[in-house]
């Protein structure tokens, strides 16, 4: 019988990191080590943070370094996988040029793997998630922003820059009248389906709704608190405002899933993030719309579905993507 592997999975976010050690299985072997991120005190305090966050992850599983095979680290932002850096973060200010691959390599003496941290969470889907019967995926994640990762066949398309997946920034409208991205650029789709420009949508919406609304009721006494995950919970209330800008999100998510499937017609279509706690008719909306819009092979054969790891997702599949690099230098 093969001795039992272990790895580390590291997600890096601008606000917290999380690592645990994963076996071979794709099971966590403890609750996951979480420290504050604090990007402001530098990159030389971050990446000693990440250092700590591993050590902290494997003393919780009651191991040691011994005992790992490997390590996965995954950070959001530009970043050159294949040279191991995060580039220039946006929510990582003021990081710049960040050797982060080879620092956490020199510093445990453990093969380490590097990853965009939606790619990692689409790998952690892909292994052991709600794709783990498919053969090729696409995942959209639906956060601040709208992420993304596209797996095929157990390997990650990165593209040949690093930016593969960026499926956000998919022209869902025309560059000259579309909404306003943070990207700068009008008409990506992370300008009408992130949790941010669902809330900005609702606003909108409400300054011309006639009919009576819970929603309105609330934006009107709690402007500054208004959340996308009130405006999906007040639509599954029926709230017929709220239902509105929750199935025209469900419309803008199926015309990027509709792209994606007629590039690279997957398995499966994933949609994962906090707004995903909607649930079932949620991905009813998004399947209804992509039946509709998409090409009628394709989409007829393609499953659409909804995550399954929620926030554990990135260091599951940053182990994972550890073990794969122990794979494939096996196999050189």
């Amino acid at each position: 019988m093969a001795e039992e592997r272990y790895f580390v999975g590291l997600d890096v976010g601008g606000t917290t990191m999380k690592a645990a050690v994963v076996n071979d299985h794709g099971h966590p072997q403890s609750a996951p080590a979480v420290m504050d991120t604090r990007p402001e005190r530098g990159q030389e305090a971050g990446l000693e943070t990440m250092c700590e966050t591993i050590r902290r992850a494997v003393a919780a599983a009651k191991l040691t370094a011994n005992d790992i095979t490997a390590i996965g680290v995954a950070t959001p932002g530009l970043m050159d996988i294949k040279a191991g850096l995060i580039l220039d973060p946006p929510n990582l200010k003021p990081w710049k040029n960040v050797p982060v691959r080879d620092h956490i390599k020199g510093v445990f003496k453990k093969p380490t793997a590097y990853q965009n941290d939606a790619n990692a969470a689409a790998y952690g889907e892909f292994w052991v998630g709600a794709a783990q019967e498919a053969k090729s995926m696409v995942l959209f994640t639906l956060g601040t922003g709208v992420g993304g990762g596209i797996i095929i066949n157990d390997v990650i398309i990165e593209g040949e820059h690093s930016h593969g997946g960026e499926l956000g920034h998919l022209r869902i409208d025309t560059p000259d009248r579309g909404r306003i991205c943070g990207c700068g650029a009008r008409g990506c789709l992370e300008a009408y389906a992130s949790a941010t420009n669902v809330v900005r949508r609702a606003r909108e919406e409400m300054a011309c709704w006639r009919g009576a609304s819970k929603l309105r009721e609330y934006f009107t006494a709690n402007d500054d608190v208004l959340t996308a995950r009130l405006v999906f919970e007040l639509a599954i209330g029926g709230d017929e405002l709220a239902w509105k800008v929750v199935d025209d999100t469900a419309y803008y998510l199926a015309l990027g899933a509709t792209a994606l499937i007629a590039t690279v017609d997957p398995d499966m279509v994933v949609f994962g993030g906090g707004m995903v706690a909607a649930g079932e008719r949620f991905r009813s909306l998004i399947d209804g719309h992509v039946k509709r819009l998409g090409l009628p092979f394709p989409t007829k054969s393609v499953k659409i579905t909804i995550a399954s790891l929620g926030s554990d997702a990135g260091f599951i599949g940053a182990a994972g993507c550890a073990r794969l690099l122990v794979q494939q230098k096996a196999t050189d």
